[in-house]
């Protein structure tokens, strides 16, 4: 596949490959181990605009169902005490600002919101490929990251987990977006 070298040839509306991409978190427990994980269900997309990135905007719905850590005792923990999945079904991020650091990184201001709770946060992007597949589409791939406090969200159980688990979580992903005809 041929590679893009020109922001402005990404300008158009994206979706989500959920195939191809990839929504994880990481977060400590008991002070020395990590727990990984991630969500398997999600849909979202982007329009960007290449010669203007600050006019770009993403949009992604996350299934909080859909999470996996590989432990189904901790899997069912965390959709039913901390993320409630029952009573807030989704996760949602919108963007409100984007940003250009440079060539191929972006700060991505949004909002988060989990448990109907609604807060700020800026994503750390970098275009990581951007080439024209064989037929013809533009495909995007993107990697990034960043850290938020998980009671911000009220995302917390009883007073045991604060000793339990670490009250910050590092969310990333790898996205690989498809630009629509």
């Amino acid at each position: 596949m041929p590679t893009i070298t020109e922001l402005s040839e990404l300008t158009g509306d994206y979706v989500f490959d959920t195939a191809h991409t990839r929504i994880r978190f990481v977060a400590r427990h008991t002070m020395s181990t990590r727990v990984r994980g991630e969500f398997g269900e999600f849909e979202g997309g982007a329009v960007l605009d290449g010669d203007r990135p600050e006019r770009s905007s993403a949009r992604l719905t996350i299934s909080a169902a859909s999470i996996l850590t590989r432990n189904q005792q901790r899997d069912d923990l965390l959709r039913d005490k901390f993320l409630d999945a029952d009573h807030h079904p989704a996760l949602t991020f919108t963007s409100v600002h984007v940003r250009q650091v440079d060539g191929t990184r972006y700060k991505v201001a949004g909002e988060l919101t989990i448990r109907d709770v609604t807060a700020p946060v800026t994503l750390d992007v970098a275009l990581a490929d951007a080439a024209t597949a064989p037929d013809g589409g533009v495909r995007l791939g993107f990697t990034g990251s960043t850290t938020i406090d998980r009671r911000t969200w009220g995302v917390n159980w009883n007073s045991m987990t604060t000793l339990m688990v670490g009250p910050k979580v590092t969310l990333e992903f790898d996205v690989t977006a498809v630009r629509r005809s």
